[in-house]
């Protein structure tokens, strides 16, 4: 039997984050369309077209935003960095007739703040806090000028202990 390549358990595991990333906000989804699991809404329309263009809603997972579709639609680092969005926030995305990608947050999910130490690693950045680690954008490690071992305030969601990324609040 042969050895692995590196380069593709790197690949695996990648895909593995991926795959436990989304699956995490596909359960976030479910729960805010079905609610706690005790009382089912039925789901508001959340692919409208407007003036202004099509307009979706969807959920944060952390880099992205998932549509009712189960689209992924691209949320830039840069702007889900400096808007601090947090897994699990309701988003809506309007795409203009020009192709224009605008996003905005509406639905912030309950937030609190802890205190933990960047680290590096599977070329990923984590905020390890109480032996939990939560990974944050890399535009966020470049924005507040982070480096591996710094102390760093997050913002988590409250009532998620599943989450698995975090936004940076500030370097300490």
């Amino acid at each position: 039997m042969s050895e692995i390549p590196e380069k593709q358990i790197k690949r695996l595991r990648s895909l593995l984050s991926e795959a436990e990333t989304n699956l995490s906000a596909a359960k976030e989804l479910l729960i805010s369309i079905l609610g706690d699991g005790e009382t089912i809404s039925a789901p508001r329309e959340t692919i409208v077209s407007s003036p202004e263009g099509k307009v979706i809603e969807g959920i944060f997972d952390g880099q992205i935003m998932i549509g009712p579709d189960g689209k992924n639609y691209p949320v830039p680092a840069n702007y889900a960095s400096k808007s601090k969005l947090v897994e699990g926030d309701i988003m809506k995305l309007t795409i203009t007739e020009e192709g224009k990608f605008l996003y905005k947050q509406i639905g912030p999910v309950e937030r609190k703040s802890v205190i933990g130490t960047l680290s590096h690693h599977d070329d990923k950045y984590f905020v390890e806090v109480g032996g939990k680690e939560y990974q944050i954008l890399y535009a966020s490690v470049t924005y507040f000028h982070l480096k591996e071992g710094s102390q760093v305030s997050i913002i988590i969601p409250a009532n998620n202990d599943e989450a698995t990324w975090a936004a940076v609040e500030a370097a300490l």
